[in-house]
């Protein structure tokens, strides 16, 4: 009898081992949506450095009783880009928006707000990426909707579109009002 080779089993078993993250990951509730370990969980701490001639924000606002959405963005982002009129059509419907500016250069993020409006109800700077690491950022933008308590509710990784508005964000920021 031939002896099997343990270099002869390993191709097929990390191939099973493959398929198997793949079932996994395409049998989420949402398999387009990355996973966030903070959702459920109280908002990491808001340490932010303050963006000049705008109203800061602190983590005493993100547990004052009110729903709001925590957006991640940058100037040099073309989806944050696009998804700049949606949040500004939810500012304008009275949603409260705080701004975190992510890795981002001063002047151009001044800029950027300039040319497409400033939706935010607060904002602060995240120059080193920090505050975006402990919140689990994995790239801008990101939009996170938190509870009157600062609990996160829900993380969404990519642009705020009209579709998301309303198949997401909706949901979760009604979910956050009986929450709160």
């Amino acid at each position: 009898m031939a002896k099997i080779s343990p270099l002869m089993i390993a191709p097929p078993v990390i191939f099973g081992a493959f398929v198997l993250l793949a079932a996994v990951g395409m049998f989420r509730e949402d398999p387009n949506s990355l996973p966030s370990a903070r959702e459920n969980q109280p908002a990491p701490p808001v340490v932010l450095t303050e963006f000049p001639g705008k109203p800061g924000f602190s983590d005493e606002t993100l547990r004052d009783g009110e729903v709001k959405l925590v957006n991640y963005w940058a100037s040099w982002c073309a989806p944050c880009r696009v998804e700049h009129p949606n949040l500004d059509k939810l500012a304008n419907e009275g949603v409260t928006i705080l701004g975190i500016n992510y890795k981002d250069q001063q002047a151009n993020a001044t800029a950027f707000l300039n040319e497409l409006g400033d939706p935010y109800a607060g904002l602060g700077r995240d120059e080193q990426g920090r505050m975006g690491l402990d919140w689990g950022v994995y790239g801008v933008p990101e939009t996170y909707v938190i509870d009157g308590n600062g609990t996160i509710i829900l993380r969404h990784a990519g642009p705020v579109t009209e579709r998301v508005i309303e198949k997401t964000l909706r949901p979760a920021m009604e979910k956050a009002k009986g929450g709160s």
